[in-house]
């Protein structure tokens, strides 16, 4: 089955470095045999972020389809991805950082195993394999970003490594109903996506992808390191209050009716 493929990438004050990116995106794409999509959303940025986007895809031919969606204020870039697979029409969701840190050629690294049907999200690392880290981050924020991590691992269960790289893909079907209940607009939301899957049963693997640090982070250390940790325990709390039950029950449901139908299938 010729699944198709969305790309969200979300972007805030990215005119600088989007038209490379988008074009490197699209090249990949096009030598692909698979369908696939191109949403960007901008996140209330105050530069020409959606017309640089714009520009880039009327240049495009048609095999690919795009889309670019704008909204103001800032919320987030939580916010932003959410909105992103909201709008996406593709079978596999995947979703990469505007400065392409993990190049897309990391791509199918991702995608396979979710095409294959043997997992349903998977996610890039940095700590897996640290040997495919070309460019390191400056020393105290790779530090910080350790010790957040281990933070994430003891306040939420989760058992790996690295929940922060910007590299992530989801099979649409069993994520989508995630969507509407997931609460967390910022930093923190990467931890929620993945926490609640978890919860939900899905089928989530880690995997070791090559990485460069690029410069034009909006993570600040200082500023938002307190705030990335109320996100994680805020996680904690909306469990504990049933906020994600619906969702999970939806997700329940699907699968019982994916098993039924294989079973079915299979008499």
């Amino acid at each position: 089955m010729n699944q198709t493929i969305s790309i969200i990438i979300p972007a805030y004050n990215e005119a600088e470095r989007l038209s490379g990116s988008l074009e490197t995106i699209i090249k990949y794409l096009e030598k692909q045999s698979f369908g696939s999509e191109i949403i960007v959303v901008d996140d209330g940025s105050s530069d020409d972020t959606a017309a640089v986007a714009e520009k880039n895809f009327a240049r495009m031919t048609d095999s690919i389809r795009t889309r670019v969606v704008r909204y103001e204020p800032n919320r987030g870039k939580g916010y932003a991805v959410r909105t992103g697979m909201q709008a996406a029409t593709g079978d596999i969701l995947l979703f990469s950082d505007a400065d392409l840190s993990t190049p897309i050629s990391e791509m199918e690294k991702l995608v396979a195993p979710i095409r294959s049907g043997t997992l349903d999200v998977t996610f890039g690392s940095r700590a897996l394999d640290r040997t495919l880290i070309g460019t390191h981050q400056p020393w105290r924020r790779e530090q910080s970003g350790k010790v957040f991590n281990l933070v994430v691992r003891l306040f939420t269960g989760l058992p790996f490594w690295d929940t922060q790289c910007g590299f992530k893909a989801f099979r649409a079907t069993v994520f989508r109903p995630l969507l509407d209940v997931l609460k967390i607009d910022r930093f923190g939301f990467d931890v929620e996506f993945l926490f609640v899957a978890h919860r939900a049963g899905l089928r989530l693997q880690e995997m070791p992808v090559r990485w460069d640090h690029s410069d034009g982070s909006k993570v600040n250390v200082f500023r938002d390191s307190q705030r990335m940790f109320n996100e994680v325990r805020e996680v904690r709390r909306n469990m504990r209050r049933g906020v994600y039950n619906s969702a999970i029950g939806k997700i329940n449901s699907l699968k019982q009716e994916n098993v039924e139908s294989s079973l079915a299938s299979s008499v």
